[in-house]
């Protein structure tokens, strides 16, 4: 499989192996005695959204993640994480599996073959991207009027673009095997102070929204 970039400046898509090997500016990589790794990255400049994974190397660790779902408290939280995406790189580790599009071979979900796992990365200061995010955060906020709320911020469009351009995963049967994402979304989880939250209580305030590539 092909490790290749849509738009430098907008989106990257690494593999885990390259991208421990080669880390992008502003990261490092630390090797551990018992095994795995240990990532360093610089939170001034990137927002990393990875939890830590199991690999056929060892643990890997982010140290400065927040995890994939990030919980906000307050409107001083929610307010510096908004500044935050909109204005730094944001990192995400993805899955691709395999979809065989032979209706004979269909394999359930839960015994689909992983193919490779990625950190993909999206400047939020883009801004194609900041406008995407911004529209989608001010309408989460509109819908829910003050409630708790759980909103995904999905990049399998965004994904599906530079998949089509650049995986090669089969040469000898490209048109039979194509690429599922996985994992795809980061979550952003807030909590209000309403005593009676009936819509989040039962699962109503739950929205999402998806990032596209030009």
């Amino acid at each position: 499989m092909t490790t290749n970039t849509l738009v430098p400046s907008r989106t990257t898509v690494t593999e885990v192996e390259e991208f421990l090997k080669k880390p992008p500016a502003g990261f490092s990589v630390e090797a551990l005695g018992s095994g795995g790794f240990r990532v360093h990255s610089d939170p001034q400049e990137s927002m990393v959204l990875i939890d830590d994974f199991d690999s056929c190397r060892g643990k890997i660790v982010f140290q400065q993640s927040l995890g994939r779902k990030v919980k906000m408290q307050n409107l001083w939280q929610y307010t510096s994480m908004r500044k935050s995406l909109l204005s730094k790189r944001i990192y995400l580790l993805v899955s691709a599996y395999e979809e065989n599009s032979s209706e004979t071979n269909k394999k359930p979900k839960n015994e689909a073959r992983m193919l490779q796992q990625y950190v993909v990365s999206i400047n939020g200061n883009d801004p194609y991207i900041r406008w995407q995010l911004e529209r989608g955060l001010d309408w989460t906020i509109s819908s829910v009027a003050g409630e708790s709320y759980r909103v995904d911020i999905d990049f399998t469009d965004v994904l599906k673009s530079w998949g089509a351009k650049n995986l090669h995963i089969i040469p000898d049967k490209p048109l039979k095997v194509k690429p599922v994402w996985r994992d795809a979304c980061f979550t952003l989880k807030y909590y209000s102070d309403a005593l009676f939250d009936f819509s989040h209580w039962f699962g109503f305030s739950k929205i999402k929204f998806s990032l596209t590539q030009t």
